[in-house]
């Protein structure tokens, strides 16, 4: 197994799943089932298939749920990371989190589901990752690899690797697949409480910072209860 950049990544599952009602009216949404087990679950076990010691998940819908689900875990080994008293949306979740967190982390959604390409999507950012060039290197799918996504796309790509944003009433060739690798420079003076990740990708955008790499496995969208049955579909026939 060739050397991940990290052994820790932040799993963001402290959203308020509106968009999976009625699944969510009794559960936080990285505990709704799919294809047997919490989504939580699914990010969690691939990050252990893929030797990522530490997940820090932050928690705040139906908190009490989620944290007695994963506080035994050992592979990986989990640190909550409490977002009861206030939502920080994924900026502000990322910036509470901080301290416990190393320079260079892996951060992931709790509601994607994922087929590795040739290579661990882990193992692929870690090959890419320049800690002197970049803040943060994202994995973007192409259009024909996201399943359950009809959005216009999220990104460009130069020939180096940089990203740009799509612009408006246009298509872009590349959706963010929820998973980054970061440098801890990315959160510095971030803002205080509730803000989006976005904020900091634009500053590292316009520093030349944020860079990108295509994913070449399979992606699943799963934020809504009617992409659940086709994304089990889709892998049982795997």
């Amino acid at each position: 197994m060739s050397k991940l950049a990290s052994d820790t990544a932040m799993v963001m599952a402290a959203g308020m799943g509106k968009r999976m009602r009625p699944l969510t009216a009794t559960q936080p949404k990285p505990m709704v089932r799919v294809a047997g087990k919490p989504l939580v679950d699914h990010a969690l076990d691939r990050l252990a298939a893929a030797g990522i010691a530490k997940a820090v998940v932050n928690v705040h819908y139906l908190a009490d749920s989620l944290e007695a689900h994963v506080k035994d875990r050992q592979a990986p080994s989990v640190v909550i990371s409490d977002e009861r008293d206030e939502l920080l949306e994924t900026g502000g979740g990322l910036v509470k989190a901080q301290h416990h967190l190393p320079d260079t982390f892996f951060c992931l959604n709790s509601d994607n589901i994922w087929l590795d390409g040739p290579r661990d999507c882990f193992a692929d950012l870690s090959a890419m990752w320049d800690d002197e060039k970049m803040d943060a290197l994202l994995l973007l799918v192409p259009h024909k690899g996201a399943h359950n996504f009809n959005g216009k796309g999220d990104f460009h790509i130069d020939p180096f690797g940089r990203l740009s944003r799509r612009a408006t009433g246009r298509i872009a060739p590349y959706i963010y697949s929820g998973i980054q690798l970061v440098s801890k420079r990315l959160l510095r003076d971030a803002p205080h409480g509730a803000f989006s990740t976005n904020v900091l990708w634009s500053r590292a955008m316009e520093e030349g910072r944020l860079f990108g790499i295509p994913f070449t496995g399979k992606w699943f969208e799963v934020g809504t209860p009617d992409a659940i049955k086709p994304t089990e579909a889709a892998l049982r026939n795997v």
